[in-house]
């Protein structure tokens, strides 16, 4: 039992840069190093995609071109990390901890897809409320115009 118990631990990948085992997605994003220049520049990317997806809540068409850029993104998430692979440079990679655009394509779907999907999310829950509203107020108003005919029609 302990045999197979240790070949199990064993069998987890351990990164290289902070000897961690990697046995979930928290210690997937602790193993990687957020002080690369290109992981910045990407956090800043995300950044700003959150304070656009905030500022153009009240610009319909704007947030549409936005929301399709995103889905767009996401939908090329999967070519960007063939083509990030094909010109990573291998001699960073450490031996014990596979390179960043590998065939599974967890870190690119972590880093890169992930706060998209979040952004396109908030951006659908937007749109669900302002049609509530939007509903809200068509009834509200269909219920007055029926109140107005109903009272010239008494007062006839």
């Amino acid at each position: 039992m302990t045999d197979q118990k240790a070949q199990n631990i064993t069998s987890i990948p351990i990164d290289g840069f902070s000897k961690l085992r990697i046995t979930s997605i928290w210690t997937f994003l602790l193993s990687v190093q957020w002080s690369e220049p290109w992981l910045i520049g990407l956090l800043v990317f995300h950044v700003v995609c959150l304070c656009l997806t905030v500022l153009t809540c009240r610009f319909y068409r704007v947030q549409i071109v936005h929301f399709l850029l995103m889905v767009g993104l996401v939908y090329s998430a999967e070519y960007l990390n063939e083509l990030a692979a094909m010109n990573w440079r291998y001699d960073r990679c450490s031996p014990l901890f596979s390179c960043y655009f590998d065939s599974r394509g967890m870190f690119i779907s972590l880093v890169f897809s992930v706060p998209l999907l979040l952004n396109t999310v908030v951006i659908v829950m937007v749109w669900v409320h302002r049609t509530f509203s939007t509903m809200t107020e068509l009834k509200t108003l269909q219920l007055k115009r029926k109140a107005r005919h109903e009272k010239r029609e008494k007062s006839d």
